[in-house]
């Protein structure tokens, strides 16, 4: 059913369970894992004396993610492989949809939900929008929702039921 699986990660991005998801995927279908990571253009078009600095410590932090991601899913047994690429990551992630032949996408989803989501938007949330395959959206704790269980991990931050957020 599914022989190449894109797993976008972010730059300098933590552990998160959609890296699993896409081994279990994998090893149930006998698929590659194709790992992305977008450089944002806007690194390499700021000004001043950091500009250069800044911009090269994104590119490593996401060629190292992907190398921390490749030689996590390759320990699984899982055929995997890496590429960094420039540009915004809803762009990025649509060219290596095609790219790669993905047949699906596996991606982290914040549990953000009310002004906050308004606000700051959601990369994936795009990607389910425009992407011409499957996207698996697979839960991710906010900053302050860590080292809480599943179970109060998927309430947001202000205590309300997801789930009545999206109705």
């Amino acid at each position: 059913m599914y022989h190449d699986i894109l797993l976008p990660v972010a730059p300098g991005g933590e552990a998160n369970d959609a890296v699993q998801h896409a081994a279990s995927l994998a090893d149930r279908y006998g698929a590659t894992v194709h790992v992305v990571s977008a450089v944002d253009t806007l690194a390499r078009t700021l000004r001043g004396p950091q500009a250069g600095a800044f911009a090269e410590r994104v590119e490593t932090a996401a060629r190292e993610r992907v190398e921390s991601v490749t030689a996590e899913l390759e320990a699984a047994g899982v055929v995997a492989v890496g590429t960094v690429r420039q540009g915004e990551p809803v762009d990025v992630i649509e060219s290596a949809i095609a790219d790669t032949g993905a047949d699906i996408v596996v991606m982290p989803s914040h549990t953000r939900s009310g002004i906050r989501r308004v606000l700051l938007g959601s990369v994936t949330e795009k990607v389910v929008r425009v992407s011409p395959v499957p996207v698996v959206t697979v839960p991710m704790a906010d900053d302050e929702d860590r080292g809480n269980d599943g179970a109060e991990a998927a309430a947001d931050a202000d205590g309300d039921d997801p789930a009545a957020d999206e109705a």
